[in-house]
């Protein structure tokens, strides 16, 4: 094993370790401050992408974080963030309008995962967590296997035969899990688990289309191995607002 692929499993087995024992553990303050310096790190990364000052709103999000841990439904505190973001930009002129990227990237998605936890637990957290870790690894095993047609322009690396295999693999796994450890029907959550894990497909293309524009090969470099947070927390950022949505259907 190379050095480079060492240090990227001990950056990976210690990422799981803390994961692990956040949720073993799930004290909801904890839970909340694990997510918190989750969206800091993204949140800094994504201004480097959209090349804007993204520590010029830093104190509102950090206001909005707090907030976030006493309101229950945290989702809405977007809409607030927003409002106030262009208030200012309405009485000064003294942000750049670009600097909403970033709070739309990654921060909302960030504010869905922490809703999905207060509504639904570290159970709901779990299924999130397989789904897209599946249709990773999913796709990474039967695009090296089966791989031939390209996907998209924009990420070369994968392939059409790569992106089914991981989204069957997740889906038919996901399903089995969801069903097992709620009164979702295994036809409905066969739906539930097909939808986060193609989210999670275009979540991870997403940071690769805002890389490539940025011309950088990562998000950043803060996980030795795997680049930025951004990197690891792609695919979770389009799933977790698909799998809010859907949970709170009718």
């Amino acid at each position: 094993m190379s050095v480079e692929h060492k240090v990227r499993w001990q950056s990976a087995a210690v990422m799981l370790g803390v994961i692990f024992l956040i949720g073993i553990l799930d004290i909801k303050f904890l839970t909340w401050l694990f997510f918190g310096a989750v969206a800091y790190f993204a949140y800094d990364e994504a201004g480097r992408l959209f090349k804007v000052n993204s520590l010029e709103l830093l104190p509102i999000i950090a206001i909005s974080w707090v907030v976030a841990y006493f309101f229950y439904e945290p989702v809405l505190l977007l809409f607030l963030t927003l409002l106030v973001m262009a208030a200012k930009l309405a009485y000064d002129k003294s942000i750049d309008p670009k600097s909403f990227l970033p709070v739309l990237y990654p921060f909302a998605s960030i504010l869905f995962i922490w809703s999905l936890y207060l509504h639904g637990g570290v159970k709901v957290l779990v299924w999130l967590l397989i789904i897209v870790a599946l249709s990773d690894v999913g796709a990474y095993y039967s695009g090296k296997k089966f791989g031939k047609t390209k996907f998209s322009e924009t990420s070369p690396n994968k392939t059409l035969e790569g992106v089914y295999g991981g989204v069957a693999l997740a889906t038919l796994i996901g399903a089995i899990l969801i069903s097992a450890t709620s009164e979702i029907s295994f036809l409905v959550a066969i739906l539930v688990a097909l939808l986060t894990s193609v989210s999670s497909v275009f979540g991870d293309l997403f940071e690769s289309y805002l890389k490539r524009e940025a011309g950088v090969k990562d998000s950043g470099d803060i996980i030795p191995g795997h680049g930025g947070v951004l990197d690891r927390v792609d695919g979770y950022l389009f799933a977790s607002v698909m799998l809010y949505i859907i949970l709170n259907l009718g």
